[in-house]
């Protein structure tokens, strides 16, 4: 498998589901800095020349949430995903998905301080219903699906420790932080988020 990515980008996020599955994988850094996800050959792979990109065979992957539920079911037998058929894969499949598909939209709109669209016609809503949406989601202990850490946590947790990062949670509740301390204390965590890459 290669995994294509930048220690400044979501990919930070992917790398760290590499590690907790403890995958074999090629690391190819592409520096967008300096144009190379616009390069005909980086586009050819994924056309939107983004990174984090996942080619494994034949098969490429993109996307934060698509590539850790690939990864997960991939390597079953690491328990990073409930059981296919399970009455836990409608929560889990609720916990990789809602971010990308409606947390960050919603926090990128509030950053460049665009308030005035119709939250009746968007599928995120609006910041009350977001924030609502984290305080409701976030595990008072343990993790999103209970005591067994999953995929659900690299892409949910990974989220709000990056929205809190970044100020788009300026005043996380007591058990976000406490969820987001949990989070940062895993060792896969640590390795890829080690700052000697910036």
């Amino acid at each position: 498998m290669k995994h294509y990515f930048n220690p400044m980008s979501r990919a930070v996020t992917t790398h760290w589901m590499l590690l907790e599955l403890d995958a074999a994988h090629e690391q190819v850094v592409v520096d967008f800095t300096n144009g190379e996800t616009a390069t005909p050959e980086f586009r050819a792979v994924n056309p939107m020349g983004k990174v984090p990109t996942l080619v494994d065979g034949d098969v490429v992957v993109t996307e934060v949430a698509a590539i850790c539920a690939y990864l997960a079911d991939k390597f079953p037998e690491k328990g990073l995903a409930p059981d296919m058929g399970s009455d836990e894969r409608g929560t889990y499949y609720r916990y990789m998905f809602v971010p990308g598909t409606t947390l960050e939209p919603m926090f990128t709109l509030k950053s460049l301080g665009i308030e005035d669209y119709p939250a009746q016609s968007v599928g995120f809503g609006d910041l009350g219903r977001c924030l609502a949406t984290i305080e409701q989601m976030t595990p008072e202990t343990d993790w999103a699906l209970g005591d067994k850490f999953t995929a659900a946590d690299v892409v949910f947790g990974g989220f709000l420790d990056f929205a809190v990062q970044f100020g788009w949670l300026e005043a996380p509740s007591a058990k976000v932080a406490a969820y987001v301390r949990r989070i940062k204390d895993r060792p896969a965590y640590r390795q890829s988020h080690d700052p000697s890459w910036h």
